[in-house]
């Protein structure tokens, strides 16, 4: 049987009030009537095996246990098996250690071509018999062989998503990198494409097979405005109301944040107001939630300088401070931090015990004054 239920404004605050003793001031965030924490476990990397299967089912249980409520994850992420390891630790957590299913937050991406278990070896058959022929898709709907956002098929992954995690509702669905067909189609049809998406979100939705929704870019939202790869959050908050009025679900948006890639604070290339702000000011106008991906940049942040490592609070290691940077900064609500074993959320979770760096000391030290 599989697990009903969303994240709640009660059961996320019951979650926090557990760890009141174990956590500093400034983890948890109440964002969307829900509180969540600062470091979230994210799903992407590793190899598709068993072995790796079981450690991310050990990390998950771990990360909640240890303070991190947000779980992150996709339908292609390791072929589909980092959404099946995610469900048996729900499972184990929901059945086994008195974690209600309402106190934590499962997001999940779809987009992608998923495949099932690991690579076909043909890929182009594969499409055929999972897609075309049972009428989910047509072969021209893969933008690039790879991405498509029909809602049909959309609505698919849903599906598939929600069989592999063993659950009933996702609190946050993400269309996974939606900018990937814009060297394929022209901006004017991606909110085409984004709007019937949205629609058919919106149904699922009022199923309660979503509470919210979003998009999950990686260069959408960090380029100038005159990028063919280019997203404005504006227009997709517009689309938003259109298909689902002012109480429209499109309450999230993740995208890279790390100490190499700020663009998402540093680069005004959007207009609020007649002001030209950051894709994270434009959010935090527009009621949407920021997560940051790559918040380590997927392990490739390299030594930090003594004095960047001092003003992150003089953490132990290079990653700790990475972290903290990211959790650190105004309009960003949660770190992912890809975790596919105990020791790294061993190390990476003892940031639940010390405090952000205030925004002021932020601002100063890596603001774009």
């Amino acid at each position: 049987m599989s697990i009903t239920g969303f994240a709640t404004p009660e059961g996320t605050s019951r979650y926090v009030n557990r760890f009141a003793e174990k956590t500093a001031s400034g983890h948890f965030r109440r964002e969307q009537d829900l509180m969540v924490s600062s470091i979230g476990i994210g799903t992407y990397l590793g190899q598709a095996d068993e072995t790796t299967d079981q450690k991310y089912v050990e990390a998950t249980i771990e990360t909640v246990l240890r303070g991190g409520n947000v779980v992150d994850s996709a339908a292609n992420y390791r072929f589909q098996r980092s959404e099946r390891s995610i469900g048996n630790a729900i499972q184990r957590l929901t059945t086994e250690l008195g974690v209600s299913r309402d106190e934590f937050v499962i997001c999940t991406k779809g987009g992608y071509i998923p495949f099932d278990g690991a690579p076909p070896r043909d890929v182009r058959g594969y499409i055929e018999e999972t897609f075309v022929k049972p009428g989910i898709a047509k072969l021209e709907d893969f933008v690039g062989g790879s991405h498509c956002m029909t809602p049909r098929y959309l609505e698919s992954q849903l599906t598939q998503s929600l069989r592999n995690m063993n659950v009933e509702s996702i609190d946050v669905y993400y269309i996974h990198n939606p900018e990937s067909q814009l060297g394929y189609v022209s901006s004017t049809e991606i909110y085409d494409r984004l709007r019937a998406a949205f629609e058919l979100l919106e149904r699922m939705r009022s199923q309660l097979k979503i509470k919210a929704y979003g998009v999950a870019t990686w260069n959408g939202f960090r380029v100038a405005p005159d990028s063919t790869s280019y997203h404005s959050l504006t227009r997709m908050v517009e689309i938003a109301k259109e298909a689902g009025g002012d109480r429209h679900g499109f309450r999230f948006i993740q995208l890279p944040f790390n100490l190499a890639m700020p663009e998402a604070l540093t680069v005004r290339n959007h207009v609020v107001d007649g002001s030209e702000v950051s894709v994270i000011e434009a959010a935090s106008e527009l009621g949407v939630t920021v997560i940051a991906s790559a918040s380590i940049l997927q392990g490739r942040i390299g030594a930090l300088h003594e004095d960047i490592r001092k003003a992150l609070r003089g953490l132990s290691t290079d990653t700790q401070a990475a972290i903290q940077f990211v959790r650190s900064a105004p309009g960003i609500t949660t770190a992912l931090v890809g975790m596919s074993s105990k020791s790294h959320v061993d190390e990476n979770l003892q940031l639940a015990q010390v405090q952000p760096v205030p925004p002021e000391e932020f601002v100063r030290l890596f603001g774009n004054e």
